[in-house]
């Protein structure tokens, strides 16, 4: 591998883990800061869009307002907020792995759909990480509150979808920015989420506001931009498997930085799911082969 891919790939990984870490630091109750989801979410859109309008005008020298989609931007709109409202309720390693897990599977489980016949390396692989799913989701001291499971999903989903629907641009940098820039359209439906979420009211500091910064200028926009690049150098089974690393990065990040513990059950869960993702995105190689 060029070491000029080796070092976007790992920029990259840093960036996807980190919006986890910067996230949960910002709304976890014991965080650093005072901050709402939805004002998270807002400034992490607004600030993304700004910084990928102008890593685009640098690198494309323009930009395409007809790039996207309504469809790409409603669904990454979605993946945003749910984000966002989970990691009220998620320690950063698990929400990592469920976000991780749910796209994966929506994304395997698709790509599965399109082809006729099934290995059994793959039947196995998506068994097994269900089963890594199902055995951190069981009810227990140490089992994920439901509200929280059910958003990171859902966050889970719409990213899946998100990545599915754009898969096809001819320049996904372009895309990503138009996306984002749509999705601005969608920020007053977040004046709804008081309503919605009875007991949540618009509350920023500067400590918030700089994180929600950071996610979205750094380790959304830059991260993706290293992705882009990174993907030129990869192959379609290597950037599946190096992603596996993105859960345990954060929560690694996590346990360093916001002092949450790393139990067995995490531990555990992660090991059957990250390997029944691997088993099947080798099962899938070898078919291709």
């Amino acid at each position: 591998m060029p070491l000029s891919t080796l070092n976007a790939t790992l920029l990259a990984l840093l960036a996807f883990a980190g919006n986890s870490v910067l996230c949960r630091l910002a709304l976890s109750p014991n965080g650093i800061s005072v901050i709402d989801p939805a004002s998270f979410s807002a400034i992490r859109l607004i600030s993304g869009a700004l910084t990928l309008c102008l890593i685009v005008l640098w690198r494309e020298r323009r930009l395409s307002l007809a790039a996207g989609s309504w469809a790409e931007a409603v669904a990454l709109f979605i993946y945003l907020v749910g984000f966002s409202y989970a990691y009220m309720r998620l320690d950063t390693g698990v929400g990592a792995l469920i976000l991780f897990g749910v796209v994966q599977l929506v994304m395997l489980l698709a790509a599965l759909r399109s082809r006729q016949g099934l290995s059994l390396g793959e039947v196995l692989g998506v068994l097994l990480a269900l089963l890594g799913l199902l055995v951190l989701l069981l009810p227990g001291a140490a089992s994920p509150p439901a509200a929280g499971v059910l958003l990171m999903a859902l966050a889970g989903a719409g990213w899946a979808l998100y990545t599915l629907a754009g898969r096809r641009a001819a320049t996904p940098l372009l895309a990503t920015c138009g996306n984002f820039l749509r999705a601005l359209g969608l920020l007053p439906l977040l004046l709804l989420m008081p309503w919605l979420a009875p007991g949540q009211t618009f509350a920023v500091d500067g400590w918030g506001a700089l994180l929600a910064v950071a996610s979205g200028s750094v380790a959304s926009a830059l991260g993706y931009a290293a992705w882009y690049r990174a993907l030129t150098g990869l192959g379609v089974t290597q950037a599946g498997v190096v992603q596996l690393s993105v859960p345990v990065l954060a929560a690694l990040g996590g346990v360093w930085l916001v002092a949450e513990p790393l139990t067995l059950r995490l531990v555990v869960c992660s090991v059957l799911v990250l390997g029944g993702i691997y088993l099947s995105l080798k099962a899938r190689r070898r078919i291709r082969a």
